[in-house]
């Protein structure tokens, strides 16, 4: 792809971004509606005031100003009424599209996990820890200022100002064309003023904004790693300097924003005196009477309170667009070469025992490589066979359990049970060999969650039998049951618990061929013989096919065949 054509996607992607952001078009208008009623009904109530006002002065009869007095009555409650009817459609509306447009970048990271993220179009490498929760989080959450700062001001302030322009052109066809030449001003002026002040701040508040969190996340995760290393002052400095960056572009926009409110107030004034300078000598020969002048006067005061969101709203696009763009470049246009996805016409994948797995590969890369990762492997893996894979750090093991996993794409085959898993659905290869990561993640929150999520359906009896079967039986009573948290990442469990609860995830997964990667790597000698021990037999009494990776050596008796891999391809195992 051509440079040009990269920016062309990447415009195109923010332009799908900011589509989703907008509300239906029922409830958009419907907001956009009450917003220019309530613009209305403001204008109309210091215009009727001013006319009831002055009219009073001249002491008429009741009758002729009762029509005046129930008017000010009926404007002062449509100009609350409706603005609380549109900020609360308007906001309905707006929050709605919030799930949508999380559930529709979830849907596009999803293809790319694990592997995929971090690899291919520009910047989504870049999408890591603390940065990629502020696109999740804090940019998503500025969409909705796209509906409510820049479309409904825009249209709703301009159907308002429209007609009161023309209300004033009736009264007084120089006090119309006055208006409308200040107007005119205020909004080239109150914009350029905007962006001149406030417009680089607003572009850059969404990456400052990131880079903060992407700090505080830095230094709350690893704050034990810090505090060892004596590392904690750098990095409470780097959280210091991020959040100085942030709040001197956030002084800025305000700063902004500020100059914006004071040059259209400024030219309301403006625009009130010339709106006297014309209805003065109209007044003097007899064009219009006392009422209509002060009408005349204060109406542009009233039409600048609606007019002054006006040229905020393009600051307020500004903020959105920079939101939009990062969210959009969080996911590569395309999906990365190495990543596999679900063809067109992919079919189901229905296996009921465990299977037989071929796998005949020429090649495999880790998205956004140049050099293959593995090469010119064949392995098969018989039904209810115990494989051990050894070899050195760096040889492609992991590598290869992602293969299997279908996280990574190969150039070859890949069978199971004759069944060329390419032409099948992802989903349903996994929901046959599954993966109990070197290092698996625990969610801060209680064990029952923590297994839950494998098996939504199962009681407290199997969660209990389950745990039984991988050992932490008597501990999980010891510490309360299945409520007993386990911390943020586990922060509250060992590393071999922790390997323990995934081996009792996968059990309860059912998954017929389990890939086990390096289970061992985070406990001490003792333990790792246990884990290993457990995980071979527990596998040998459900007939479970299991392909272990680990560096901790295996006694014969556990399991039936054993392979090396070096330099990503695999050759004779050493005894």
């Amino acid at each position: 792809m051509s440079a040009s054509d990269a920016v062309l996607a990447d415009r195109d992607r923010t332009r799908r971004i900011l589509r989703l952001a907008l509300p239906p078009a029922r409830r958009l208008w419907a907001a956009i509606a009450l917003g220019a009623l309530s613009g209305g009904s403001a204008v109309a109530l210091l215009g009727v005031s001013a006319w009831l006002i002055t009219r009073a002065s001249e002491q008429p009869a009741l009758l002729y100003i009762s029509a005046a007095v129930v008017g000010v009555r009926a404007f002062a409650l449509g100009r609350a009424f409706f603005r609380y009817l549109e900020r609360l459609a308007g906001h309905d509306a707006a929050f709605r599209r919030l799930g949508d447009i999380r559930a529709d970048l979830f849907a596009r990271l999803v293809p790319l996990g694990p592997d995929g993220v971090g690899a291919g179009d520009r910047g989504s490498g870049k999408a890591r820890g603390g940065e990629l929760l502020a696109r999740l989080a804090d940019d998503v959450d500025e969409l909705p200022d796209f509906a409510l700062r820049v479309v409904q001001p825009l249209v709703s302030g301009g159907i308002a100002v429209l007609a009161s322009s023309v209300a004033a052109f009736v009264l007084l066809p120089a006090a119309g064309v006055v208006l409308l030449l200040t107007l005119a001003a205020a909004f080239a002026v109150g914009t350029l003023v905007n962006r001149w002040a406030a417009g680089s701040a607003e572009r850059r508040i969404s990456p400052l904004r990131a880079a903060l969190a992407a700090a505080l996340h830095e230094l709350v995760t690893g704050l034990d790693l810090l505090i060892a290393f004596d590392a904690l002052p750098q990095a409470r400095e780097r959280v210091r300097v991020a959040s100085a960056r942030l709040t001197a572009a956030a002084r800025t926009r305000a700063a902004g924003l500020g100059l914006t409110a004071g040059a259209v107030s400024l030219l309301a004034g403006v625009a009130t005196v010339l709106a006297l300078a014309t209805g003065i000598p109209a007044l003097e020969a007899g064009h219009l009477d006392a009422p209509t002048l002060a009408v005349v006067a204060l109406l542009p005061l009233a039409v600048f309170e609606v007019f002054g969101t006006l040229p905020l709203a393009f600051g307020a696009l500004r903020r959105v667009r920079a939101s939009a763009e990062r969210i959009a470049d969080t996911v590569p246009a395309t999906v990365p070469d190495g990543v596999p996805v679900d063809a067109p016409d992919a079919t189901p994948l229905s296996v009921t025992s465990a299977p037989d797995v071929a796998l005949s590969l020429r090649s495999a890369y880790w998205p956004g490589a140049d050099a293959p990762v593995l090469q010119s492997i064949d392995l098969v893996l018989r039904a209810g066979e115990r494989v051990v894979l050894t070899g050195p750090t760096g040889a492609g093991k992991t590598a290869l359990a992602h293969v299997l996993t279908r996280f990574l794409d190969l150039d070859g085959g890949y069978a199971i049970d004759g069944v060329d898993v390419r032409g099948v659905r992802q989903d349903d290869v996994r929901r046959v060999v599954g993966l109990v990561e070197q290092q698996p993640y625990l969610f801060d929150s209680d064990l029952r969650q923590n297994l839950l999520f494998a098996r939504d359906t199962a009681t407290d009896e199997e969660l209990l039998a389950v745990l039984d079967r991988v050992g932490l039986g008597e501990w999980t009573r010891s510490r309360g049951g299945l409520t007993s948290p386990v911390g943020e990442r586990g922060a509250l469990v060992s590393g071999g618990q922790a390997q323990r609860i995934a081996l009792a995830r996968a059990l309860l997964a059912d998954f017929p061929v389990l890939v086990v990667d390096e289970p061992t790597a985070n406990v001490d000698a003792a333990v790792a013989g246990r884990i290993v021990r457990d995980i071979l037999t527990t596998a040998a009494d459900d007939g479970r096919t299991v392909l272990l990776i680990s560096h901790t050596a295996v006694p014969d008796g556990l399991v039936t065949r054993r392979i090396r891999m070096e330099a990503g391809t695999l050759v004779p195992a050493v005894s």
